[in-house]
């Protein structure tokens, strides 16, 4: 059973209940009428990336869905929040790639889609031998790992949010949803 396709998407939700306003990202995602397991870090050899429209349409009600989730709530007024997802996929489609969740506050989107971006790319870098320097910036391993040869593409997708100004419960998500067929 391994995925063939993946898309990514976000959502953002509001409510005075903290489940409901999970809820809530989740239709603002479009993906709240999938029975949702998470699962982690490995994009399958040869999954395809579709955009978020075509994903979302080949979703059915009820359905078991998989999911690598990253997620970050608050109920504290104006506190920024997000959750990012980040993927790094190798040169050789044949090979597989990686996903990252991360999740923060206080840190804007491209802060916390760079960061799982990296934490992907890293993963697949050990995993290929590809040697790194973690003190270099961000930027500069990105070069480096895209001049290897053999990552071909790493992205992220992020959702952030400053909680709600009258304490009503705020959540963010971010998710690479895998369809088998």
């Amino acid at each position: 059973m391994t995925p063939k396709q993946v898309f990514f998407t976000k959502g953002v939700g509001v409510h005075k209940d903290r489940l409901s306003s999970f809820e809530v990202a989740l239709r603002s995602a479009g993906i709240e009428k999938c029975n949702l397991v998470y699962v982690s870090s490995i994009l399958p050899p040869n999954c395809k990336i579709l955009s978020r429209a075509a994903g979302l349409k080949l979703l059915s009600p009820g359905e078991i869905t998989f999911c690598v989730m990253s997620r970050n709530e608050t109920n504290e007024p104006n506190r920024l929040i997000s959750a990012a997802v980040g993927v790094a996929m190798p040169k050789d489609f044949t090979n597989y790639g990686y996903l990252s969740e991360h999740h923060a506050f206080g840190e804007k989107a491209i802060v916390s889609g760079d960061y799982a971006e990296d934490l992907a790319a890293t993963m697949l870098a050990t995993t290929l031998g590809i040697p790194f320097d973690p003190n270099q910036a961000w930027d500069e391993r990105k070069q480096f790992y895209q001049a290897s040869g053999h990552i071909f593409k790493t992205n992220n997708i992020c959702q952030s949010s400053q909680g709600n100004k009258d304490g009503l419960w705020t959540t963010v998500l971010s998710a690479a949803v895998f369809l088998m067929e």
